[in-house]
């Protein structure tokens, strides 16, 4: 058996799924507009505000971030955009798994991945 072929009910599945979750997010928009993601990087001093889509919103650095050397205070940012990118993912996952019973995004989008890479 071809390790890309994927189960017509698997498809189904996936395509009733998507349909729910296109009817609830237009519904839901207000919801997901409110989500921001937080992240801060290791020493503290920079923290980070992302939207549910990843746009950065902020980026705020503490009074001893100008001691840190440019390479760790570029370090610190990147953490905290990431922390903050994944926090925020996290929770328009949770928001998608309360308003969609039985819906679980992690696994929509490993069955996505698995069909965009499956032969045709």
């Amino acid at each position: 058996m071809d390790s890309g072929y994927v189960p017509d009910e698997d498809l189904e599945q996936t395509a009733r799924q998507a349909d729910a979750m296109l009817a609830w997010f237009e519904g839901a928009q207000a919801g997901m507009d409110e989500i921001v993601g937080v992240g801060e990087g290791a020493s503290g001093q920079v923290r980070a505000e992302v939207a549910a889509d990843g746009k950065v919103l902020d980026v705020t650095f503490g009074p001893r971030s100008l001691r840190l050397d440019s390479a760790t205070l570029a370090e610190e940012v990147l953490s905290a955009v990431q922390q903050a990118q994944r926090d925020a993912g996290r929770k328009a996952d949770d928001l998608m798994r309360e308003a969609l019973d039985g819906f679980d995004p992690a696994e929509a989008r490993a069955t996505l991945d698995r069909i965009s890479q499956s032969r045709w």
